[in-house]
């Protein structure tokens, strides 16, 4: 499939910025803390709304900086609405594979991103062109065919499920790319690997439970726009898959996980 419909499938669709806004670095992306000093310079690729890296500003602080890259402008434009005024907190459109800053980073991080991307190689090589001598890379991202339900969700949404993974596979994108990280760390020449697992459990009766297992309520209502759009559900199966969900959420469903790995990696002195 030709590179500029991998773009269009990974470009985020209206509606997401709510998700993205409510994480934070302690909640959603705690595989940084252990790394995180005063002083560092730190580079967010792929920061959607900020506020994850919003987080990593304070963490850094007194002394250093953090810049967040995104491709998206609208998310960008909002992230420096929210987070105007803090200090040593930068936010720019760019694309990682040719962003060219003028110093290069203590830590680079991403996550969730590289899911989004046909060669994730690639972009962890662009990662390392501007990550100093002895700094590290940090990335955060699922393998999409681990997810747990219990019970099981209804057949109308497992199918949407089943149809959203064929349509990301067939953009080029890998749906278990959490599990490939160790191999493509390695395949670049960083050494001291470490891998954490991150997986997120919601159970019922959480005060976040409708917000965290009616995640693929969202996806259905946003990226099952372009599904029902390239031909791979009906607009009436998409409208059944989100229906019978919010019933399973609301009445029979009682956990779900998704399967998170967080790999670093420190590059050559």
């Amino acid at each position: 499939m030709s590179e500029s419909i991998a773009t269009g499938r990974a470009r985020m669709p209206e509606g997401t910025a709510p998700v993205l806004d409510r994480r934070t670095v302690e909640t959603d992306n705690h595989n940084l803390l252990p790394l995180l000093q005063p002083g560092m310079r730190v580079l967010d690729a792929g920061c959607g709304t900020g506020a994850i890296t919003s987080g990593i500003a304070a963490r850094v602080a007194p002394g250093g900086s953090v810049t967040g890259i995104d491709t998206g402008e609208a998310l960008i434009a909002q992230a420096q609405h929210n987070f105007a005024g803090v200090p040593g907190l930068l936010f720019e459109v760019a694309d990682i594979h040719s962003y060219a800053p003028a110093e290069k980073f203590d830590l680079i991080t991403s996550a969730r991103v590289l899911q989004w991307l046909p060669d994730p190689l690639h972009t962890l090589r662009s990662m390392q062109a501007l990550l100093r001598p002895g700094g590290m890379i940090a990335i955060l991202d699922y393998n999409h065919e681990k997810i747990s339900w219990n019970p099981a969700p209804p057949p109308s949404m497992r199918r949407f499920y089943d149809a959203f993974l064929q349509w990301r596979t067939d953009a080029g994108f890998d749906n278990r790319i959490a599990d490939r990280l160790l191999h493509l760390f390695r395949e670049t020449g960083l050494t001291h690997i470490t891998t954490q697992a991150c997986h997120e459990t919601s159970t019922t009766g959480t005060p976040d439970w409708e917000a965290t297992a009616g995640i693929w309520n969202k996806v259905a209502a946003s990226r099952g726009v372009q599904l029902v759009n390239d031909g791979y559900i009906t607009e009436a199966e998409r409208v059944a898959a989100m229906e019978d969900y919010n019933a399973w959420v609301a009445n029979t469903g009682q956990s779900m996980q998704l399967y998170l790995l967080a790999v670093s990696g420190r590059n050559a002195e």
